[in-house]
């Protein structure tokens, strides 16, 4: 008897009734932008549809979100000033913390992630201070600590530490358990490559280095035993979720990480991955709904619990419009 597979397909009914992987809003962190000054809002050229944003222009992209459903921001912050150390970062006056207190103010129960590096905030680009020129490790992780301590002294529920230092999750996790906030969650940017595909998030955060790259402290394209080893560390350290990043060149990293481990985890479809498909798009080349769409799906589907996406938006539109809480 000939087998047949494609009687689960006969129809959208039937389609819907046995697929696996299903989008929903509550999948997505959306990526703010926020600058100093006032009445800023600068679409970002290298990612169309993302703007830098003062804080007064905080509160109509905060109902928006919410009238999408989408729950969670992520914060990156990019200062009027830098310097050495980074020392913005961790300002209690600093571009993230007075956006985190905006945020909260405007909105209590949106989930704020707090992206914790320097390279923002440095006058030479790079995720800690320099030494002898290159980036040092131990003492770049008390100013890593630091940073995430005043994020979350101003209110910030996450902390998304990005540097790839080795052992910033225990000094995270140490400052803030001494300072009684036991119950805030680390994001741990645990499998963060050194990929081509962050071009667009340089103009956007501001941060190229000014000198040499990244490369000796994220990670090389061509290992997967070296992301499983950096997921082990940092959950042994106190991480409560592990991210892989960027996505869609690492699905097959993703789908180790979550076979291997017993906390979430979660993947960044990072800024090189949104733009190509919109420039795409925009050339008619192919459909950017469906396109996107599945993009989104391969990740769920290789093991995302969460993504962080500059599609989050688009999304809950195209949901929205299509009367669907899930694609």
């Amino acid at each position: 008897m000939p087998k047949r597979p494609r009687r689960l397909r006969a129809n959208q009914n039937i389609r819907s009734l046995v697929k696996e992987t299903v989008l929903t809003g509550d999948d997505f962190i959306y990526p703010l932008f926020v600058v100093e000054g006032e009445g800023v809002k600068k679409e970002i050229s290298s990612l169309p549809g993302c703007y830098h944003l003062s804080l007064d222009m905080l509160h109509d992209e905060i109902e928006e979100l919410c009238s999408l459903g989408i729950r969670a921001v992520l914060l990156f912050g990019i200062p009027d000033q830098k310097d050495k150390i980074g020392s913005g970062a961790f300002a209690e006056d600093g571009i993230v913390q007075k956006a985190v207190r905006c945020i909260k103010k405007m909105n209590k129960d949106i989930l704020v992630v707090t992206d914790v590096c320097l390279c923002e905030y440095t006058s030479h680009g790079h995720c800690g201070r320099i030494k002898n020129g290159d980036v040092d490790n131990d003492s770049t992780l008390d100013l890593i600590a630091q940073t995430a301590l005043s994020h979350v002294q101003a209110g910030a529920d996450m902390v998304a530490p990005s540097d790839m230092m080795d052992g910033r999750v225990a000094a995270i996790r140490k400052i803030l358990d001494k300072n009684k906030f036991t119950n805030t969650a680390i994001m741990a940017y645990s499998a963060k490559y050194a990929s081509a595909f962050y071009g667009p998030f340089r103009e956007a955060a501001s941060s190229t280095p000014q000198f040499g790259d990244r490369k000796t402290y994220q990670m090389d394209p061509a290992n997967k035993l070296e992301a499983l080893k950096e997921v082990e560390l940092d959950i042994e350290e106190g991480a409560d979720i592990v991210m892989v990043k960027p996505a869609l060149s690492y699905l097959d990293i993703i789908n180790e990480v979550k076979r291997g481990c017993k906390i979430p985890v979660a993947a960044y479809n990072v800024s090189g991955e949104y733009a190509m498909l919109k420039a795409a798009a925009k050339m008619g080349w192919l459909d950017e709904k469906k396109a996107a769409l599945e993009m989104l799906t391969s990740i769920k589907r290789a093991g995302a619990d969460m993504i962080i996406t500059y599609y989050a938006k688009d999304v809950a539109r195209w949901m929205k419009e299509d009367g669907m809480y899930a694609i």
